[in-house]
């Protein structure tokens, strides 16, 4: 296949709709040692979904036509038939190869022996060596070694198929790889693009149909290329980190931390590698744009990133970085934390109550008459806050009250009756 020129790849450098494509781009998805979460977070996907692609739905953008053993109507040769046909280079359109599950080690089987397969021996195009008998199982590695020279795109979905994942971790006997690995260094496709890493366990569905879409739009020339960090992770999805946009991470900030899974303070110290891993799953939602891990109280065990496990586990124990980074976040964070209270005490009362030296509500954590460390700090926090502008705070002093306050015991409506809903009277059983 190296070196193989198809028609479709002749002069396909750009232009308008269909210079490239003809307004149909072919993905054929490959699973190898996989648990096919990343095909149930790809159908989840919704900005845009696996539908629109389908269905040509997307303006600018070819028809997907998806062959995938999961959904696929045909079954048999029926399906493998144009996998074939794009080894040989006779399918008559540019395809995108997308790879599921770690790349196992089953090349070194001589002619028998497999780990993950597809289709049959007598399925193979007749013009590549295979040593798969006519009646034996392909192996899924074959079908990536044929097709990727030739395919527009090569994108490993899911930690699995991009840095080897769980099926590669210490002591497995599968020799798993990611797809950078198994096609190596060198490997660009036939446009020119190397392997597109999506990691994730599972991975964001968005994630991989954005990636795609973009990609469609460069080779169909009415945009450019987007960017890719230096591991082929799409820059704008993988450049921060977890902690950066997780909502629990101001926690760490102040200094507190959960004690279990499901706490709402900051996860650390029971093993969230948050602050390390980079992943977008806490601004983008695992699906439909909600949940995700520590969205739910879920610690961060660093799925998205080429060390996981191993690199990451135990999990669930706090990382070793933690317990200086944690250290002094509880020091400093314990101060800062009591500063803002103090700014949010102030915060929460209107001028006109500091003036009335009284606030109008009737729950029972509102209280009325500041002590005189809270009108000592109020004090110095306005001089500093109003330092070279209006002093707001004078001017709210010579403001007078309005006449119609407490407008309903100046009209003799009598509030001194109990109210139920604030626990101020007891029912009796019978009476409830």
């Amino acid at each position: 296949m190296a070196g193989q020129t198809t028609p479709w790849l002749q002069g396909a450098s750009g232009g308008s709709r269909g210079a490239y494509s003809d307004g149909v781009v072919h993905v054929f998805w490959l699973a190898g040692m996989s648990c096919d979460g990343c095909s149930v977070s790809t159908l989840g996907a919704s900005n845009p979904s696996v539908e629109d692609l389908v269905m040509g739905g997307i303006p600018a953008l070819p028809r997907v036509v998806l062959h995938h053993p999961m959904l696929a109507e045909n079954a048999g040769r029926d399906f493998v038939e144009p996998f074939r046909q794009a080894a040989e280079g006779t399918l008559g359109a540019p395809y995108v190869v997308v790879v599921e599950g770690s790349i196992p080690d089953d090349q070194t089987f001589e002619r028998a022996g497999h780990f993950a397969a597809l289709g049959a021996g007598a399925d193979w195009p007749s013009s590549l060596p295979s040593s798969r008998a006519a009646d034996q199982p392909l192996r899924v590695t074959d079908w990536i070694w044929a097709l990727a020279p030739g395919a527009a795109a090569s994108v490993a979905i899911g930690t699995c198929a991009t840095w080897g994942g769980i099926p590669a971790a210490a002591g497995n006997i599968t020799g798993s790889m990611g797809l950078m690995d198994y096609l190596g260094i060198g490997y660009r496709s036939a446009r020119g693009i190397p392997v597109i890493n999506l990691p994730g366990c599972a991975p964001v569905g968005d994630n991989f149909t954005e990636a795609l879409s973009q990609v469609l739009q460069y080779l169909e020339g009415v945009a450019p290329l987007p960017e890719f960090d230096e591991l082929g992770r799409p820059a704008w999805m993988f450049e921060e980190t977890v902690h950066r946009h997780c909502p629990k991470a101001g926690y760490y900030e102040e200094g507190v931390f959960a004690e279990e899974p499901g706490d709402s303070q900051c996860l650390v110290e029971i093993g969230c590698w948050g602050p390390v891993v980079q992943c977008n799953i806490v601004e983008r939602g695992a699906i439909n744009h909600m949940g995700g891990c520590m969205v739910a109280g879920g610690a961060c065990i660093g799925c998205t990133m080429p060390g996981f496990p191993d690199k990451y586990s135990p999990f669930y124990k706090s990382p070793p970085g933690s317990a200086i980074s944690g250290g002094v976040s509880k020091i400093y964070g314990g101060g800062i934390r009591r500063l803002r209270r103090m700014s949010m005490k102030t915060g929460n009362r209107e001028p006109m109550w500091d003036n009335a030296d009284s606030i109008p509500s009737a729950w029972g954590i509102a209280r009325g008459k500041r002590d005189p460390l809270d009108k000592a700090s109020a004090f110095f926090y306005k001089k500093l806050q109003y330092r070279g502008s209006v002093h707001h705070g004078k001017r709210n002093k010579k403001q007078p009250l309005p006449a119609s306050r407490d407008i309903l015991r100046q009209k003799g409506v009598d509030l001194d009756g109990s109210v139920d809903v604030l626990g101020e009277r007891v029912k009796p059983r019978e009476e409830v």
